[in-house]
């Protein structure tokens, strides 16, 4: 998931260890785990990896949010941000499903 850097570059400098980071590294997270996934060789497992990205997109919307809560980032940024986090969203749900039910 591509996090603007721009929008990370607003926090406070005192949060670069704290929320920029780990909003920049569950960022990285989606889509290594979903190439890690694709590196498997059942669908069970590659299910498990996009599980985890999965998590990983819960936690960049949530620190997106708590950036907004903390006024580190503006409405329009949020909305913007926050909207490409529901697509990366549905894109795993989808894809996880399709596997799940492919083995049924």
């Amino acid at each position: 998931m591509h996090i603007k850097k721009n929008i990370a570059v607003t926090f406070p400098k005192d949060e670069r260890y704290e929320l920029t980071s780990q909003l920049l590294r569950a960022a990285l997270s989606v889509p290594l785990n979903i190439v890690e996934g694709c590196g498997k060789f059942t669908d069970k497992d590659i299910t498990r990896f996009l599980d985890n990205s999965l998590g990983s997109t819960n936690e960049v919307d949530y620190c997106c949010f708590a950036a907004l809560d903390l006024n580190y980032i503006s409405k329009t940024d949020y909305d913007t941000v926050n909207k490409l986090i529901n697509e990366v969203r549905a894109m795993l749900f989808s894809f996880i499903k399709y596997l799940r039910t492919d083995n049924l």
